[in-house]
């Protein structure tokens, strides 16, 4: 007689987590190199006013940020609640941006120095007047790219 053989039924074979712990550390190490950490820490109110046209910046290296708004909650003792003017980690006037935007331009390249963008990000409750001062430096200091950071407009406001 001839013997009958059944097919077994046969799991999957097991999944070799051998290499895992190497592809967690490239992946780690990835992201290490990729991340930019926050230039500076926000001490300033910025509500960014809605816009309907709006582009992103290309090369965000190459931007300067200018935050404007009345200090924050634990700065308002020493500081007041009239819109102030915050370069990197600090308040300061008018008069700093030359100095600010000079630093600026040393840390990036030569040959990108012309494509440097300064960056309003003001609050929406702000006057014009500390705008229209900001823009007058900057005129003067021969930074002409100047872009305004908003919030995109959604159609239920």
């Amino acid at each position: 007689m001839a013997r009958i053989n059944r097919k077994r039924k046969r799991g999957t074979p097991a999944i070799s987590t051998a290499s895992l712990p190497d592809i967690i550390f490239i992946l780690l190490f990835f992201f290490m190199v990729v991340t930019v950490m926050k230039d500076s820490t926000l001490k300033v109110e910025v509500n960014y006013p809605y816009a309907t046209e709006l582009q992103k910046l290309e090369k965000k290296s190459l931007v300067s940020y200018i935050y404007i708004g009345s200090p924050q909650k634990q700065y308002r003792e020493k500081y007041g609640s009239a819109p102030r003017i915050q370069l990197n980690d600090a308040f300061k006037e008018i008069k700093d941006l030359k100095i600010f935007m000079e630093q600026e331009k040393q840390a990036v390249a030569e040959n990108q120095r012309s494509r440097m963008t300064a960056s309003i990000r003001a609050d929406k409750d702000v006057t014009m007047g500390i705008i229209t001062d900001v823009k007058t430096e900057l005129r003067k200091i021969n930074q002409l790219k100047v872009n305004y950071s908003s919030k995109p407009r959604t159609d239920d406001l």
